[in-house]
């Protein structure tokens, strides 16, 4: 018979009921697949005023190391995932340490929108399953809340009238002044790099195997990391649009 502190103890394991239902249904899913199954999600819709702290950041891969942590690798990873997104350093690292630990043998499960680095994840791992209420979204990377892409695209713009007609300098003026020293370089240097990961994590994993990868991983980076393209990194891509981006230059 266990004592009082037991008892509280194996009281606060349980968890809340929302605890206890989640990890029913986790367990289910890892008994039908037969591989680990891992919940990497934020509450960033129900609490949007925690706002970075909702986003990927370098604590997360603690969390992650603690629950891998004994687990069979060798069973790979199913990953349940549901963010905003974040910081693009810290994805490139978890990307990097579950590729190590599970040898690239993790697929990705998008229940609702795994966003901006949380695209990115899922490029990373072999598959990704959507629903059909799930959405992926543009990779591009934004400084406070400003697409680097689009800023690149406006000075290029400037630039251009400017040459071709000096009358517009005014016009453009206080829009250029507004950018801060080395700025359209670290715009430069973000797109490069986000680019550079999709690229060659989709290359070594996703199409490792296909014949046409190059062109297919061309066309997604067109569709994900293009503002041009995407118009928004807000903007929603389904199931439906997912699919189409890869198979439209498959053979039949």
């Amino acid at each position: 018979m266990p004592n009082w502190s037991n008892l509280l103890k194996e009281i606060n394991q349980l968890g809340s009921p929302y605890d206890i239902l989640r990890r029913k249904y986790v367990a289910s899913l890892a008994k039908y697949t037969g591989r680990n199954v891992i919940c990497y999600y934020s509450g960033w819709l129900q609490k949007p005023e925690m706002g970075v702290a909702n986003a990927v950041n370098d604590n997360d891969k603690n969390g992650l190391m603690t629950t891998i942590n004994k687990l069979q690798v060798s069973k790979g990873l199913d990953l349940v995932l549901h963010t905003p997104g974040g910081d693009t350093a810290a994805t490139e690292s978890i990307v990097d340490y579950l590729w190590q630990k599970f040898q690239g043998d993790v697929r990705c499960f998008v229940p609702q929108m795994a966003m901006s680095a949380g695209t990115m994840i899922a490029c990373s791992c072999k598959e990704i399953w959507m629903g059909k209420q799930s959405s992926l979204g543009p990779v591009d990377p934004q400084f406070g809340g400003v697409p680097a892409h689009g800023v690149i695209e406006e000075f290029t713009r400037a630039y251009n009238e400017i040459v071709n007609d000096p009358r517009t300098i005014p016009i453009w003026q206080p829009v250029i002044a507004k950018y801060g020293p080395a700025f359209i370089g670290e715009c430069e240097k973000a797109v490069k790099w986000s680019t550079s990961l999709v690229i060659e994590w989709l290359g070594r994993n996703m199409f490792s195997g296909n014949a046409d990868k190059d062109a297919i991983i061309a066309k997604i980076e067109k569709e994900l990391i293009d503002h041009s393209v995407s118009f928004a990194h807000n903007r929603h891509l389904s199931n439906t649009k997912c699919n189409l981006i890869t198979i439209e230059l498959q053979p039949a």
